[in-house]
C-alpha cells in the first residue's frame, strides 16, 4: 500500500483538528516529494465522498467535526433560547450543532443573532459542541472579497473594482495573483495592512473573462455572495426525499391550469374558477413545498439561508435545488402534485364570503402562457388555449371581472410602469432589448394570488398563530414634504397634513396620465413609496390598501411563504411539518434575514442587467438617443434612454461653462445667470461617450438645449458647479475632468 493512505490521513486530521492545510498535514506526516500528489489526490476524494470539508483554498476538515478555531454562522435558536450555530466551509454551513457560549475570555463585542457570521473557538463538553466568539463579522467587514477585473503589472497586478461605489484600488503581489491573467474576472480577499500604505490582497478566486457572454451575472453573483452550489448533504437529502404523507383532499378532478410567462422554468401556482347561482368559487392551488422541505434538515437550513431564488436575464439561481425546484414541486402539466390549496367564494360584486383552506393532491390540466390564455379569450384561435376557452379560461375571466368591482372599490395604487426585458440569445449574448407585454392575463393571475394572500393572513390571525405578514408602510411626512415642494413647481398642490391615502395618489395619477408630466409624476410617486418588509406585527400593506396580507403564492422561490404554509399546517392540524416552536419565537430575526436576502437579490439582479446593457450598448459610442431625464444630483443628471431603457449619467461639468445649481425642491438644475434648467422628466437628446461594462456604466452628454427661466423664478442656493479655465468643476459635487466636446452648431445654451 502507497504511503499516505486514506487511513492515515483521517487518523492524522481527527487528532490534530487545528492542523488544516494541506502544507501542514504534508508537515505532520513527513509526506515528500511524489507522496504529495497522493495526499492531494486522497484529500480530494475524500471531500468528494463528504468524509472532509473544504474550509478554505487548501484547507479541510471533518465534515462531522468543526475545526477549533474557525468561522461560525448562527442559524437558528433552539427551545430554551440557546443561539444555534454550525461551521463554515467553503459549500456552506457544515456539521453538527454548536451551541453559543458568549465571547473568548475578556472580549466583549455585539449580540449576535440568526444571520450572523463570526471568528470562533470551537470545543466539545460532554458530546456537545460550543462556540466562543472571538469577533463577530459586520456587513461589510473586510472578509467580504472584491469582486472585478484583473490587470498584470510589472510586479504583479491589481484589481479594478467592478462595482462603481468601490473606490478601493486592490494591488496583487506576483505570488498572490493565483494564476489570474490581465483581462480575467476574479475575486480577491484585501491582506491586513498599515493604514497609511498601499492595500494588497491576495486573488481567491477566477471566475471568467469578461467577453465571456455569462460574466454580467457571475459578477453580481459573487459580488453580492448570492450562493450557486448546493452543499453535497442537500443534494444527497434531495435524491432520497419524498413527500410528507399526510391525509389530502383529491383535487385532481378539477381541472386547474398553471398560467405563467412562457420561458417559466417553475410553476408554483394553479387556478380554478366555477360560476355558482349568486357568485364565483375560484381555487388556488400553490406546490406543497412545506411536505418535502422539513424543518431542521439541510434542505431548509440551505433555503432558509439564500431566502429567495434570484433571477438574471441568462440563469436563475434558484432557492430549492433543482430536483424539487422544476421538478417535484413544480405543477407540471398532467402529472398529480401535493398541493396547499385556497377555495375562496365570492359574490356577484366580488367581494368575499368565505375561504378555506386544503391539503390536497392536485393535477394540473394545461401548462398556459400568458399570450396562449389570453389569445384564447381575445377569439385567437388554433392556439393551445382553445381546448379550454369554455371549461376553465371564460370562468377564470368571469371572476376576475367581477373581482375587479371590489378592487375599484378598494383603490390600490395603480401604478403601471413599463418592465424592460433583457433577451439572451442561443451565443449567451444579448439579442434584444424589448417592453414587456401586460395582458388581462397578468391582472387576473396577480389579483387571485393577492386574494390568496390576504385569505391566508386571515385565517392566520383569526388562529391566533405566528405570521410573517408582507408590510408595506405608508409614504414618510418627509417624503410627502419632497412630493408636495415638486409638485408646486407644476402648479400644483398635495394635500399635507392629511392621512395618505391610495385613492389620492390614483387621483393625481389619473389627472395628468393624458398630460407632458405623466412619467415624472408616477416616478416622482414610486419614490415617495416606502419599501416593503417581511414582519411578525401587522402594519398593514399600503399600496395594495390592505389591512392584513401575507406571502402564501411563491413558496419553491420565497422562504416567507414556506413559513406562512408551515402556519398554516400547524394552526388548522393539517400535517406534522408545520411550524416549529423554535421557528416561531425568532420570527422577527427570520424576517430581518428575509428582507436583507431580498434586497442582496434585486441589487444583483439590477447590477446584472445594467451589465448586460452596457455590453448590448458597446459598439455604439457615439450614437446619439432620445432620454428622459429620471434623476438630478448635484453632480450632474440620470438619464434613462429610449428603447433600451438603460440609465446613463451626464455630470455636471459637461452641461455647458455656466455654474448650476441643485434645486432640490424643484428636482432641477438651474443656471445661476440665466435660470435656464434642466429638470426631472425632461425629455432631451444625448450621445453616449462611453461605456464601461465591467461596471455597467455609461456616461452622457446632453445635446439638448436646457428649458428657459420659469416666470418669477428664484435663484436657489449655491449647490452646484460649473465648468473653470482648466477643465475642472468648481463649487460641484463633480470635480472629474471634463472631457472635450464636440461642437454641436446651435445646440448649446
Amino acid at each position: 500500500m502507497s504511503f499516505p493512505d486514506r487511513e492515515t490521513v483521517l487518523d492524522f486530521i481527527t487528532k490534530n483538528p487545528s492542523l488544516t492545510t494541506k502544507q501542514e498535514i504534508a508537515r505532520g506526516l513527513k509526506v515528500k516529494g511524489r507522496e504529495r500528489q497522493t495526499l492531494r489526490a486522497i484529500l480530494r476524494e475524500l471531500e468528494s465522498e463528504g468524509v472532509l470539508e473544504r474550509t478554505g483554498k487548501r484547507a479541510w476538515a471533518k465534515a462531522d467535526t468543526p475545526p477549533p478555531t474557525g468561522v461560525i454562522v448562527f442559524e437558528s435558536i433552539d427551545e430554551h433560547g440557546d443561539l444555534i450555530a454550525r461551521a463554515v466551509g467553503r459549500d456552506g454551513a457544515f456539521g453538527p450543532a454548536i451551541h453559543y457560549a458568549g465571547y473568548q475570555g475578556k472580549s466583549r463585542g455585539p449580540a449576535p443573532g440568526v444571520g450572523d457570521r463570526g471568528l470562533a473557538k470551537v470545543d466539545e463538553t460532554g458530546g456537545e459542541y460550543r462556540a466562543k466568539l472571538i469577533k463577530l463579522f459586520e456587513k461589510g467587514d473586510e472578509e467580504t472579497p472584491m469582486t472585478g477585473r484583473f490587470e498584470r503589472t510589472p510586479k504583479g497586478g491589481r484589481i479594478v473594482p467592478a462595482n462603481r461605489k468601490d473606490k478601493r484600488s486592490l494591488l496583487i503581489s506576483e505570488s498572490d495573483r493565483n494564476g489570474a491573467e490581465d483581462g480575467d474576472l476574479v475575486t480577491a480577499l484585501p491582506k491586513p495592512g498599515k493604514p497609511a500604505g498601499p492595500a494588497f490582497g491576495v486573488v481567491t478566486e477566477v471566475l471568467g473573462r469578461m467577453d465571456d457572454p455569462r460574466a454580467a451575472s457571475l459578477l453580481a453573483i459573487h459580488a453580492h455572495n448570492i450562493p450557486v452550489e448546493f452543499p453535497k448533504d442537500v443534494l444527497n437529502e434531495v435524491k432520497t426525499i419524498k413527500p410528507l404523507s399526510c391525509r389530502r383532499e383529491d383535487l385532481t378532478g378539477i381541472p386547474l391550469i398553471t398560467i405563467d410567462p412562457h420561458d417559466a422554468r417553475d410553476h408554483d401556482d394553479a387556478v380554478y374558477a366555477e360560476k355558482l347561482d349568486d357568485g364565483w368559487k375560484v381555487i388556488v392551488a400553490i406546490a406543497d413545498v412545506a411536505a418535502y422541505v422539513r424543518p431542521g434538515t439541510a434542505l431548509d437550513r440551505e433555503a432558509q439561508k439564500r431566502g429567495n431564488s434570484t433571477y438574471f436575464p441568462d440563469r436563475v439561481v434558484p432557492m430549492l435545488p433543482f430536483e424539487l425546484s422544476a421538478d417535484a414541486c413544480s405543477l407540471r402539466e398532467l402529472e398529480d402534485r401535493p398541493c396547499m390549496a385556497v377555495e375562496m367564494i365570492f359574490d356577484e360584486s366580488g367581494t368575499k364570503r368565505k375561504h378555506r383552506f386544503i391539503r390536497g393532491t392536485m393535477r394540473s390540466a394545461a401548462k398556459l402562457s400568458y399570450e396562449e390564455a389570453q389569445a384564447a379569450i381575445d377569439g385567437k384561435t388554433g392556439g393551445k388555449g382553445d381546448a379550454f376557452l369554455e371549461p376553465v379560461l371564460k370562468p377564470l375571466w368571469g371572476a376576475y371581472e367581477a373581482l375587479g368591482q371590489a378592487r375599484e372599490h378598494r383603490a390600490p395604487l395603480e401604478l403601471d410602469l413599463p418592465e424592460r426585458r433583457v433577451e439572451i440569445g442561443e451565443d449567451g449574448n444579448v439579442s434584444a432589448i424589448t417592453t414587456k407585454e401586460r395582458f388581462d392575463a397578468h391582472r387576473l393571475i396577480e389579483e387571485f394570488m393577492i386574494q390568496a394572500n390576504v385569505a391566508a393572513a386571515e385565517t392566520l390571525e383569526a388562529q391566533g398563530a405566528p405570521l410573517l405578514y408582507r408590510v408595506h408602510d405608508q409614504p414618510s411626512d418627509a417624503k410627502l414634504a419632497a412630493l408636495a415642494d415638486f409638485l408646486q413647481t407644476l402648479d400644483m398642490k398635495w394635500p399635507l397634513g392629511e392621512r395618505p391615502q391610495t385613492g389620492r395618489f390614483n387621483r393625481l395619477l389619473s389627472e395628468t396620465r393624458e398630460t407632458d408630466h405623466a412619467d415624472v409624476i408616477s416616478e416622482v410617486i414610486l419614490r415617495s413609496q416606502a419599501q416593503a418588509v417581511y414582519h411578525p406585527e401587522n402594519n398593514g400593506h399600503f399600496g395594495l390598501n390592505l389591512a392584513k396580507y401575507a406571502h402564501f403564492t411563491s413558496p419553491i422561490r420565497r422562504y416567507s411563504d414556506l413559513v406562512v404554509h408551515r402556519a398554516l399546517i400547524s394552526s388548522l392540524k393539517l400535517g406534522e411539518d408545520g411550524l416549529t416552536k423554535e421557528m416561531a419565537a425568532s420570527l422577527h430575526d427570520l424576517a430581518s434575514h428575509l428582507v436583507d436576502t431580498e434586497r442582496r437579490s434585486m441589487a444583483a439582479e439590477r447590477e446584472a442587467t445594467d451589465r448586460y446593457l452596457a455590453l448590448y450598448l458597446s459598439d455604439k459610442v457615439g450614437a446619439e438617443f432620445e432620454g428622459r431625464i429620471t434623476g438630478v444630483t448635484p453632480a450632474g443628471l440620470f438619464i434613462r434612454m429610449a428603447g433600451t431603457g438603460a440609465d446613463g449619467f451626464a455630470p455636471i461639468s459637461k452641461l455647458s461653462d455656466e455654474y448650476w445649481v441643485h434645486d432640490e425642491g424643484s428636482m432641477a438644475l438651474i443656471a445661476r445667470g440665466s435660470g435656464k434648467r434642466y429638470e426631472m422628466g425632461q425629455i432631451v437628446r444625448v450621445s453616449l461617450e462611453e461605456v464601461t461594462p465591467l461596471q455597467g456604466g455609461l456616461l452622457l452628454e446632453v445635446l439638448s438645449l436646457p428649458r428657459p427661466r420659469k416666470p418669477g423664478q428664484k435663484t436657489p442656493g449655491s449647490r452646484g458647479g460649473r465648468t473653470g479655465p482648466r477643465g475642472k468643476s468648481r463649487g460641484s459635487m463633480s470635480s472629474k475632468p471634463r472631457h472635450k466636446r464636440r461642437k454641436k452648431g446651435g445646440k448649446r445654451g
